[in-house]
């Protein structure tokens, strides 16, 4: 009797729900013990869940797409002493016909397949063509031999459903980054309080340092500035850098700064800088450089957006003078939003005397849990991160 090894969903200290993005084997294929099996999403990152042993699939428990909760049985592994998987073809893997199987003729006298056989055996060139305009083999009526799907099939289907109003799937990300903003909204009464702040100081010293940054392999961006003022910040303010419980405001130690990173049309991810206060600017640039790169290359470990405390949001690089409120990524009680950066003319002052200036400036805003935070911490959170930005100096 055959030895059945149980796949279990990995756990996670924070309960953060799993997606089914994949399979990456069928019920029936071999598999080689830590050879990739599936691929999890949640709404921070994507793991990748390897086989706990050597056998062949035996059962695959979910389907893409389904949720997945933290340890649960999705899949067993059939270890029996004569499964051991096979050794293919080069160029093949276990399951998968040799290049060009999907091209050869059927031959109707010699075992031809039926005609839902036939129209699964895909060219490469439909297979691309389905994969290029998420479109399903199962939906398309194939003309040519047995009903087999071919490219002008795929042209008719393609134009057939561009003809139509569009509905594009939501990804995994989507669905939980909506699923998480929404019941953010409905738990926390959301207020906002603006400040505007001068970049010019900041302007000249990144002007200052940023060749010898890039000589040391980081690029210095403004939003590194913004991470290191909300630093010192929160350690003077710490009921901003906090988690809201129905009984306790709990108060944390460690600043660790999330920073919204978008992943285009897929959503949004939030990758976390831990333990900023004790980072020096140069370190918090390279630490961002390399989270932003790992969450657009899809990269990020469970670790990299796990802990946060804090967030920023600078949704001005793409344009916006100001967004409120910005939703706070529940449980924190605050998340610090910045506008676009540009040269406004200002009315300046010193030593009594009036007058006027171009400044570099942007607004600023601090989104709070007001179950949490009053318009007092608010205030002197974001006056403080204001005054650091202005005042900057080389240390």
């Amino acid at each position: 009797m055959a030895k059945l090894e149980d796949v279990l969903a990995p756990e996670n200290e924070e309960g953060t729900k799993a997606t089914v993005l994949k399979w990456c084997k069928a019920a029936g294929d071999m598999i080689r013990k830590d050879e990739p099996l599936l691929e999890l999403e949640t709404d921070k990152v994507t793991v990748e869940i390897p086989s706990p042993a050597t056998g062949r699939v035996a059962e695959l428990l979910k389907q893409p797409n389904e949720e997945v909760l933290p340890g649960q049985l999705i899949a067993r592994i059939s270890t029996e002493a004569d499964e051991a998987p096979s050794v293919a073809p080069a160029g093949t893997s276990a399951g998968t016909p040799p290049r060009g199987a999907a091209d050869m003729p059927v031959d109707s006298q010699a075992g031809a397949p039926g005609a839902e056989n036939a129209r699964l055996l895909l060219s490469p060139a439909v297979r691309r063509l389905l994969s290029d305009n998420a479109l399903k083999a199962a939906d398309i009526a194939g003309t040519g031999q047995h009903g087999r799907i071919t490219a002008k099939d795929v042209a008719r289907r393609l134009s057939a459903k561009l003809a139509s109003p569009m509905r594009v799937a939501h990804t995994p990300i989507r669905r939980r980054v909506a699923e998480h903003m929404a019941r953010s909204l409905a738990e926390a009464p959301h207020v906002t309080t603006l400040f505007e702040a001068d970049l010019t100081r900041v302007q000249a010293h990144r002007s200052r340092h940023a060749a010898q940054y890039e000589r040391q392999g980081t690029r210095l961006t403004l939003t590194a500035y913004f991470v290191a003022a909300c630093a010192r910040a929160l350690a003077s303010n710490p009921s901003v850098n906090a988690t809201y419980h129905e009984d306790a405001l709990e108060l944390h130690s460690d600043a660790n700064i999330g920073v919204g990173t978008a992943l285009g049309n897929e959503g949004l991810i939030v990758p976390v800088i831990h333990a900023a206060q004790k980072l020096g600017l140069l370190e918090i640039a390279r630490k961002l450089g390399q989270l932003v790169s790992a969450a657009r290359a899809g990269k990020l470990t469970p670790q990299d957006v796990r802990g946060g405390t804090f967030t920023l949001s600078n949704h001005g690089v793409s344009g916006s003078l100001l967004a409120a409120p910005i939703v706070i990524n529940q449980p924190q009680v605050a998340i610090l939003g910045v506008g676009k950066v540009e040269r406004r003319v200002c009315v300046l002052e010193s030593g009594g005397t009036e007058s006027i200036g171009i400044r570099t400036m942007c607004y600023l805003t601090l989104t709070i849990d007001h179950r949490a935070l009053d318009a007092f911490q608010a205030n002197a959170f974001l006056a403080q991160v204001a005054a650091s930005l202005e005042q900057w100096d080389e240390d």
